[in-house]
């Protein structure tokens, strides 16, 4: 099973379905523990976001760095 397909249930979820899912995480983690779980989750983003940005910008550095052509 490819994991395209796995997650193409997540499409067709609505707003009851959505409330759900809220109520099972608010009563597993409980009330105060949810904001420390969503900062964490941000900072990651955050961290994911930052590293592929500095790959993007190193990756075109270089590219313009490079000579266009080391003919002789």
């Amino acid at each position: 099973m490819n994991s395209g397909s796995l997650l193409l249930f997540l499409g067709d979820l609505g707003g009851g379905e959505m409330l759900v899912i809220l109520m099972a995480v608010l009563m597993l983690f409980g009330a105060d523990k949810i904001p420390g779980i969503a900062r964490a989750f941000g900072r990651g983003m955050r961290e994911f976001k930052d590293a592929t940005d500095q790959i993007k910008n190193e990756l075109e550095q270089s590219i313009k760095d490079d000579p266009k052509s080391k003919i002789d």
